[in-house]
């Protein structure tokens, strides 16, 4: 089997990290139990083996053994087929994953990401353009509301990885108390975080930059 190795920065400022999308692949390798190893990146120099590596000079990207895949939907649905904890075998449980992580991708975190960077940057709430981002998230939450009001997980009552998308997705708006009227979506993202696989991610990302601190 060929060796996975995760690259990520060497180190971030202190308000991204836990949120930084290394997580999720490394949350996803942690649930299908697939080994691998991290290496770094600079942060503040990237130059050009990132950039042919990673072609906007973000993290992470994955090498699975002569694969170098960047892009972190691409990433998990790559793991994904490697194993049917993340994914399930039958056409039909493949095609609803599949549909589900776009969703995340796209019709959730379209609007998930600006809300949560006005928030970050402390933009003030008032203006057009946040008004437009509130309406648009608030849409979207409350079609996911509805269709986590009567389901554990978003398919076949099993968590794949479409939950691990979806659930990473809302928490972003949920680090600032976005999904305080929703609460489907709230009870999702702890279902989703308080698994063994996540902790270990999460616990891990933070000792990671924790380290570059120290150094």
């Amino acid at each position: 089997m060929s060796e996975i190795i995760l690259t990520t920065y060497d180190w971030v400022p202190e308000m991204p990290r836990g949120l930084v999308r290394d997580l999720r692949v490394r949350w996803a390798l942690e649930e299908a139990g697939l080994a691998y190893r991290v290496e770094s990146t600079p942060f503040r120099e990237r130059g050009p083996d990132h950039f042919a590596a990673q072609p906007f000079g973000q993290v992470p990207w994955l090498t699975d053994g002569d694969l170098t895949i960047f892009e972190s939907g691409a990433i998990l649905l790559h793991l994904a087929e490697k194993s049917p904890a993340l994914m399930p075998t039958d056409p039909r449980g493949r095609a609803e994953v599949m549909e589900w992580v776009i969703a995340a991708l796209n019709s959730v975190d379209l609007p998930s990401q600006p809300w949560a960077l006005f928030r970050f940057m402390g933009y003030p709430g008032e203006s057009p353009e946040a008004k437009f981002v509130e309406d648009f998230l608030k849409a979207r939450l409350e079609r996911m509301e509805a269709v986590l009001a009567g389901r554990e997980w978003l398919v076949a009552g099993r968590f794949t990885v479409a939950d691990l998308l979806m659930a990473d997705v809302l928490r972003q708006v949920n680090r600032f108390d976005g999904l305080v009227n929703y609460p489907a979506c709230h009870a999702y993202v702890a279902r989703a975080t308080a698994r063994p696989a996540f902790v270990k991610a999460y616990d891990d990302q933070m000792a990671h930059f924790a380290a570059a601190d120290a150094a």
